[in-house]
């Protein structure tokens, strides 16, 4: 089962709205590293208030554009190094 589809049925199976689910599952961590992150949260934490699971949901998109930021910042380097080694 994909990891939306799971986090979806979850979310579902804990009683929150079906739009809610949908729109946390489908829209915002839709991909399996989201996904599973927040899927960890909710087998950590029993019950969170809507508030938490949003709060929690910014803290992953954000935790994953860092993660994104600092690969594009890596790559940018390795090139410029290897424009230094190697000349243009």
């Amino acid at each position: 089962m994909e990891k939306t589809e799971e986090l979806y049925k979850v979310l579902l199976s804990r009683g929150y709205p079906k739009e809610f689910c949908a729109e946390i599952a489908y829209k915002h961590m839709n991909t399996d590293y989201t996904a599973t992150r927040m899927l960890g949260y909710l087998y950590r934490v029993s019950n969170p208030r809507i508030e938490d699971l949003v709060d929690e949901m910014l803290a992953i998109l954000s935790d994953r554009e860092a993660i994104i930021k600092k690969k594009e910042l890596e790559y940018a380097q390795a090139v410029i190094n290897d424009m230094y080694e190697r000349g243009l």
